[in-house]
């Protein structure tokens, strides 16, 4: 069932958004060769903590971090390790947070000391590829609308989208309807409507699209071990257009 929010509840939701958004620049300030996932987990659930909030992922279905940390062919759900990261690294962390029963849900890549030409591209063309899907998040128009609006951009480029992982609707619950497909045809599936609150939040690969999965039932990596980057926002659907929750430009 899709559930349509109301004004309060998209109020916690961004106060949560946000939140989530101030951790996220404080996380880039941390992201250097050296420094470890587990560190930055750990920061970011004492972040959380201090501002009177939770991680929201941590034991859904027993996933046992407060973030998730996808390493260069890790496209989703990597787990945050003590190894430190490399020069040329790219690397995605991802929380969901938890403030006063709002939820907020947000992906970001960040490139570690200097990378290659090719992670920098790939990371800019995933980015504005979220940027051009959200522009389509407005009520009457439909979920190929945003699929297609990201895959027609980022295949013209080169790249391919990820078919087995998805966006979706946010609140009361980490993962609600509908999935968002980051691939489809314009005019199909289903129609957007106002008080939505949905997560937008391509996977880009440089190679093919496929994935599969690490013996701890989490980690998603590409098939051919090519880099995979992640951008993803929370945002609401109103009737004078989206609004991002988790704006980091905002806070």
């Amino acid at each position: 069932m899709i559930t349509i929010k109301t004004e309060r509840e998209i109020k916690l939701m961004h106060e949560a958004g946000k939140l989530l958004a101030r951790c996220h620049k404080e996380v880039a300030k941390m992201i250097k060769p050296g420094v470890t996932t587990m560190e930055i987990d750990a920061f970011v659930e004492d972040y959380l903590a201090k501002h009177g909030a939770t991680p929201e992922q941590k034991g859904f279905h027993d996933y046992p971090y407060a973030t998730c940390a996808s390493i260069n062919d890790e496209i989703c759900h990597g787990f945050p390790r003590k190894q430190p990261l490399k020069n040329g690294d790219i690397v995605t962390i991802d929380c969901v947070v938890n403030l006063n029963g709002g939820l907020a849900d947000s992906a970001w890549t960040y490139t570690v000391g200097e990378v290659s030409p090719e992670a920098e591209e790939l990371c800019k063309v995933t980015k504005q590829s979220l940027y051009r899907a959200i522009r389509q998040a407005k009520p009457g128009k439909r979920l190929g609308d945003i699929g297609h609006a990201i895959q027609s951009y980022v295949e013209a480029k080169g790249y391919s989208v990820v078919r087995d992982f998805a966006g979706h609707g946010l609140g009361p619950t980490i993962h609600e309807e509908p999935n968002i497909p980051h691939f489809g045809v314009q005019g199909r599936g289903l129609r957007l409507k106002e008080g939505m609150v949905i997560t937008i939040e391509p996977m880009i690969n440089i190679g093919v699209w496929g994935s599969q999965m690490d013996s701890n039932g989490w980690t998603a990596r590409t098939v051919d071990g090519s880099l995979s980057a992640q951008y993803e926002h929370t945002l609401a659907i109103t009737k004078d257009g989206p609004v991002i929750l988790t704006e980091q430009d905002d806070v």
